[in-house]
């Protein structure tokens, strides 16, 4: 039985589907890259970096697609401690994509997928994929920068035991099973120290936006342009405050809070949106005829479930009945979160139906948080709960904000799973003397991931900010599709800019 977990994935959505298309394996990585760059110790905050060397990229492993022919990749070598600039040096895949018209080439533009743990070179090695990369105009006027955040892919990819985490209570119900969590999760979080080194304590934001810089230089680019989807507007954030001279544009798709909210504060935006969300639904049924609950109140439907789901009673529906399968209040909500956030109104009803009348078609939605994630955003932020009563006293506001649904089961996911963990939250970083440009941040108004209040929170972090909102619900907001406009608008910024 494999006991190593390979860890390459985020929770969150990202910029296209084929986003792990590479081979992931540091030695594979290696032989691909035929050169790289160096960081050498320097009076300035980010040491002198010689250029990149760059070279093919990586084939894809099948089936899926091999990045664009156009696509160029190479690696810098960064500190492993940038508090430590001589010491142990890391390799950060990089890849590039090149402006396809260098006569009205305006610069850079690095972007960040998010996740944690998403591998970002793919936004560059398939910018010019038709559905899911950049409009030829973009094309035209940017090298497309993207890379691999330290400890994630081609970056030297982080291990864990894998094995602990089917041990860990999800929803602890007792002071017994709370304390268990933490000792695990303390256990997960020193497995990934045994299994990847010193690389598993500094995964954190500020590292990576240093990285950033380290590439920057590497590149020979006295400013960056900087696009970031949902964590990568937290790195966007980071480089702000460290490097706001050496930006020229900023723009911050679906952002996350920078204010470093609480267990309680986080969990309360997150939840309340997604009881926002069920009204929404509610709201369409009222006119729709594809809503299978049509003439019947939304909410007062699944405070039912939860009622039923409190005195054992809720089945898991079958195509003949309900089945002897119990569904709990935690699943319930778990269902909810994901099944709202997935913003398919119809196919929502249609479970929802099955669950009331126990009969129809149902599917749960995975969700729990992953370990690259833990690695990131426990250092980032502090979602330490002191013990089970504070924890239970949490819980018991929360739902009182959010009545319908009782919490939102990603935020709850990210916030037990930073219980216990042992590498302790970072402080955040001085905010350095520097001119920013004027930064544009986008959000879905109903946003499971990076709730509205976040980002209101984002736009108000810096001196000059727009808010753009779309009043729809979903995540990631520059693709093609219904948020088309929200993309048009991110351009305009980024090609519109001086400096």
């Amino acid at each position: 039985m494999n006991t190593t977990m390979r860890v390459n994935r985020g929770p969150n959505a990202r910029r296209r589907a084929v986003s792990v298309l590479l081979a992931l394996s540091a030695s594979a990585a290696a032989l691909a890259v035929p050169g790289s760059a160096v960081a050498r110790e320097s009076s300035g905050a980010t040491p002198a970096v010689t250029p990149i060397s760059w070279g093919p990229c990586p084939k894809a492993e099948p089936p899926y697609p091999d990045p664009s022919p156009e696509a160029r990749c190479g690696t810098v070598q960064v500190p492993l401690d940038w508090s430590k600039p001589k010491g142990r040096k890391i390799g950060i895949f990089v890849a590039r994509y090149r402006a396809t018209d260098p006569a009205r080439r305006i610069g850079v533009l690095m972007s960040n997928p998010g996740g944690p743990g998403a591998p970002g070179a793919d936004d560059a090695l398939y910018a010019d994929d038709p559905y899911n990369g950049y409009s030829p105009d973009m094309l035209k006027r940017f090298d497309m920068i993207g890379f691999d955040p330290r400890g994630i892919g081609r970056s030297q990819n982080a291990e864990c035991d894998e094995t602990i985490l089917d041990s860990i209570p999800a929803r602890p119900r007792n002071a017994s099973e709370f304390e268990r969590m933490r000792t695990l999760n303390g256990r997960l979080a020193d497995s990934c120290l045994a299994r990847t080194g010193p690389l598993a304590a500094h995964m954190d934001g500020e590292s990576v936006a240093r990285d950033m810089d380290a590439i920057r230089a590497a590149l020979g680019e006295r400013k960056i342009s900087f696009i970031g989807h949902s964590y990568g507007t937290f790195l966007g954030e980071r480089y702000a405050r460290l490097f706001p001279d050496r930006l020229r544009a900023l723009a911050l798709d679906s952002a996350m809070d920078p204010a470093r909210p609480d267990a309680e504060r986080y969990l309360t935006d997150g939840s309340v949106t997604i009881n926002s969300t069920l009204k929404r639904l509610a709201a369409w049924c009222e006119t729709e005829a594809d809503c299978a609950l049509q003439g019947q109140d939304l909410t007062a439907v699944t405070d039912g479930l939860f009622a039923r789901a409190d005195a054992g009673t809720l089945r898991e529906p079958g195509p003949d009945g309900p089945t002897r399968t119990k569904v709990d209040a935690d699943q319930l909500s778990d269902f909810l979160t994901f099944a709202l956030g997935r913003w398919n109104p119809a196919r929502a009803t249609q479970e929802l139906a099955a669950l009331h009348s126990g009969k129809g078609e149902f599917t749960w939605y995975g969700g729990a948080t992953d370990t690259a994630s833990r690695l990131v955003l426990c250092r980032d932020h502090d979602f330490r709960i002191r013990d089970y009563a504070q924890y239970r006293a949490i819980r018991e506001r929360v739902e009182k904000a959010a009545p319908h649904i009782r919490y939102n089961a990603q935020a709850l996911d990210t916030v037990l799973g930073c219980q216990g963990w042992n590498m302790a939250p970072k402080p955040q970083p001085a905010r350095a003397k520097g001119s920013l440009p004027p930064v544009l941040v986008a959000n879905a108004t109903l946003d499971l991931a990076t709730p509205l209040p976040g980002a209101r929170r984002m736009a108000r972090a810096f001196p000059k900010a727009t808010l753009f909102t779309m009043d729809v619900v979903g995540h990631w907001l520059y693709r093609k599709g219904g948020t088309e406009k929200a993309m048009r608008v991110i351009d305009t910024y980024l090609t519109g800019r001086e400096g």
